[in-house]
């Protein structure tokens, strides 16, 4: 008994022994596991604070979320209603900052013959000036006249058209129904009201030549504006870019503006050009209002690739109005003037500029055109331009430079 006791006491005693270390072995792995836990709550609560993880990534009530994108969407909706009733604006805007780019080569050869650029910046306008009231003295009464003429004297070009051999060619292939097209389409142009309802009616016309003659002497004051303070607007761009950067950022801002204002000039160069061939065309083989037809050409040719084309094209039906033989006549003349401007022209007026491909220059043409009308066609060029140098002098300089 004696021995069964003490065994049993001794195996209780060394049963208890691991009883009373259990205790504090316990309590130390309950302290390592709380503070394990503590850093692991501090490490993930540092990892949802952490600057790179998105704003909406951390949000995780849905009214918030969806208050937010709201909110958001309307606000983009009030910018785009914003952007749509300053349009106007930013077209004049665009109008006068492409306008000064091409008026500053003009300036700049002025600067190199030794004229300050504010004198010549007054030389520059004073000459416009002087050219516009002589066109007004000069070429708009004689100009308003042709218009008249050509209005009034539609029924008798179409009577004419009718006796011609060339009518009678046409009426035999197309047969009679040619004379009642022709008669209705003679009628609906001489009739005023069918006119005004096109043109959407007189208050109409008259408000879109006050919106006209408003907006162009808003871009004459800004273009004043922007080639004033061309220099200035170009050292304010620059500090957006990093100071490392600056010069080469700087050289190729140089070369863009070079390049697009020479775009520029040389458009309208080209198109004086055309106007004045097609002037002199119209007045030696006596078709009808030749300074109509002038100005009408360098309204049309002044889009490069696509004007002497179109242009081509609505000068030789006109002129079959009169006489076809004088018509097949311009055709083959124009026809050989847009050869001699595309091959030798052409290269020498744009020597500054860029040289765009002309699947470009078609394609940039109709999505300006389509977007902003004749504006756009324009102006997209220039667009292009300075699309396909930033792409030439950044984009595939990177590339070339991954070796």
């Amino acid at each position: 008994m004696t021995d069964a006791t003490s065994s049993t006491g001794a195996g209780g005693t060394g049963a208890s022994t691991p009883l009373a270390a259990d205790p504090g072995a316990g309590t130390d792995a309950s302290n390592d596991t709380t503070t394990v836990s503590d850093r692991t709550a501090a490490a993930l609560a540092l990892a949802e604070n952490q600057p790179g993880r998105p704003f909406w990534a951390r949000l995780d009530n849905p009214f918030t979320v969806g208050l937010l994108l709201t909110l958001g969407g309307l606000v983009a909706l009030l910018l785009g209603i914003a952007l749509a009733n300053i349009s106007t604006i930013l077209v004049y805007i665009g109008l006068a900052a492409f306008a000064a780019l091409g008026l500053d080569p003009v300036i700049k050869w002025l600067g190199r013959h030794g004229v300050k650029r504010g004198w010549a910046i007054a030389i520059l306008f004073l000459g416009f000036a002087i050219i516009g009231a002589g066109l007004l003295w000069l070429v708009v009464p004689t100009l308003v006249d042709q218009i008249s003429a050509f209005v009034t004297g539609i029924p008798d070009t179409i009577d004419n058209f009718e006796k011609s051999d060339f009518y009678s060619w046409l009426e035999g292939i197309f047969g009679p129904g040619l004379t009642t097209l022709v008669n209705d389409l003679e009628k609906f142009i001489t009739d005023p009201a069918n006119i005004a309802a096109i043109s959407g009616g007189l208050l109409k016309v008259g408000a879109g030549i006050a919106t006209a003659v408003s907006g162009a002497l808003i871009v004459v004051v800004l273009t004043l504006y922007f080639v004033a303070s061309l220099p200035a607007i170009k050292d304010s761009l620059m500090q957006f870019a990093p100071a490392r950067r600056r010069p080469g950022v700087r050289a190729m801002t140089d070369q863009i503006t070079d390049s697009v204002g020479g775009y520029l000039m040389g458009m309208v160069i080209l198109a004086f050009f055309n106007s004045v061939i097609a002037t002199l065309l119209h007045a030696v083989l006596q078709l009808p209002y030749p300074l109509l037809m002038g100005v009408l050409a360098f309204s049309i040719t002044i889009i490069p690739l696509i004007g002497p084309v179109l242009y081509w094209i609505v000068a030789t039906v006109i002129a079959l109005f009169t006489s076809p033989i004088a018509a097949l006549i311009f055709a083959i003349c124009y026809l050989i003037y847009i050869q001699i401007e595309a091959y030798v022209l052409t290269p020498k007026v744009m020597n500054r500029a860029i040289e765009i491909p002309g699947s470009l220059v078609v394609i940039g043409a109709l999505i300006g055109g389509t977007l902003l009308g004749f504006i756009g066609a324009l102006v997209a060029i220039p667009v292009t331009a300075s699309i396909l140098l930033i792409i030439k002098q950044v984009f595939f300089k990177k590339q070339d430079a991954k070796v």
